[in-house]
């Protein structure tokens, strides 16, 4: 099922595509390099902190195995491990096992000569000589408080600089991207406003004779023909409607006044009779409420055609179409080829074929979604393949 209310057409289906898919994969690019950067300089700023305290942590590293050489020389057990108020210190054999420690971790990496863990910078030392059975020493002293929230403050400054660096960069690049499409669609525009202008004289001059000819002096066979040109020139008018309808929408002012829509779809319905007789198909039209709707009358009756012409287009010969006309909804049931649930979500997309084996430029939708739109309407749209189609209008 999908439902279509405050529909918008204003930017093409295929842009909004472009456009998302375009922002997702940017977006992602964009956070793993921002990511990826911070990284770089969180650890760059870690090292250099590191770096610059390698020096001191050397000398106080120096005081302390002068303490254990003093120790050792001069042992007493009434002797009590040196401390220091500047760091906190511990002892390891060659065997990795601690002797004596005062820091604050347990778990302390030999392997590293200085390394920053819990807020906390541990210096790492192997003892050439022997103290007290010592082969390696370890130092911790506190990070500086405001080491993170500087590191911090200046990750969010540099971070939002690049980020509006990279927003810029990505409105280029969509412009770029989506030049080329809106150059597309719009000579595609221009191609149907110089069709439907050179189509408007030959449109009325054939419409116009035919409603001059008198059939009933016509023998079977001519009569046939001229119904079947009738049925052309009709299809040929919707068309050309349509067309003129999209192109100049935005132009065409609106009368909004109560209209009566029994007596309207009986009109539509006479209007695509030859179309259906043509085909076979059945209708009934159940009208259980006297309903109207305050609408431009020439927007309601664009409506009911797109819909009408939509459910004869698309049925079966000899199938049925089904109208049920209450007080706040119309629903127009055929018996068609059905909607691809693929294709029941993009259906109002502007030149959308549902099938490619009937003719027509897969804009009666668009434009139904667009009156739709313009009077706040409901248009739900359910399907079985190749058993039937419903169309809904509520307001």
């Amino acid at each position: 099922m999908l439902v279509s209310k405050n529909w918008d057409t204003s930017l093409r289906a295929s842009e909004k595509k472009t456009l998302l898919s375009f922002l997702l994969l940017y977006s992602f690019l964009t956070l793993l390099i921002l990511i990826f950067i911070a990284i770089l300089y969180y650890n760059s700023q870690k090292e250099l902190l590191l770096q610059n305290k390698r020096e001191y942590l050397s000398a106080l590293t120096g005081e302390q195995i002068t303490r254990l050489k003093t120790l050792h020389a001069t042992f007493d057990l009434n002797q009590t491990y040196p401390r220091d108020e500047r760091f906190n210190s511990a002892i390891y054999d060659s065997s990795l096992k601690e002797i004596f420690s005062t820091l604050i971790s347990k778990n302390v990496n030999l392997y590293e000569d200085i390394y920053l863990k819990d807020n906390h910078i541990y210096f790492i030392k192997e003892l050439e000589q022997y103290y007290l059975g010592t082969r390696y020493i370890a130092l911790e002293i506190p990070a500086p408080p405001t080491w993170q929230t500087q590191v911090y403050k200046q990750l969010l400054i540099y971070g939002s600089v690049l980020f509006l660096v990279l927003v810029i960069i990505g409105y280029f690049l969509l412009s770029l991207l989506l030049k080329p499409m809106r150059q597309a669609i719009a000579l595609l525009d221009r191609f149907i406003k110089d069709t439907t202008h050179e189509l408007n004289t030959p449109i009325n001059t054939i419409l116009s004779n035919i409603e001059m000819i008198d059939t009933n002096s016509l023998d079977k066979g001519l009569e046939r023909k001229i119904s079947r040109i009738t049925i052309a020139s009709k299809t040929i008018s919707n068309l050309y409607d349509d067309l003129t309808y999209l192109v100049l929408s935005h132009r065409i002012n609106s009368t909004n006044e109560p209209v009566e829509l029994i007596p309207l779809i009986n009109e539509r319905l006479e209007y695509f009779s030859l179309l259906m007789e043509a085909k076979k198909i059945s209708f009934t039209f159940a009208h259980h409420a006297n309903a109207s709707l305050v609408i431009d009358r020439k927007k309601m009756i664009k409506l009911v055609d797109n819909i009408l012409s939509n459910a004869i287009k698309y049925n079966k010969i000899g199938g049925e179409i089904i109208i049920t006309l209450n007080e706040n909804s119309l629903l127009i049931k055929d018996t068609g080829v059905g909607i691809e649930e693929e294709k029941l979500t993009r259906v109002f997309e502007r030149y959308l074929r549902l099938n490619n084996t009937v003719g027509g430029f897969g804009i009666g939708l668009n434009i139904v979604a667009m009156i739709a739109k313009e009077y706040d309407l409901t248009v739900t749209i359910t399907s079985i393949i190749h058993q039937q189609t419903e169309v809904t209008v509520a307001w």
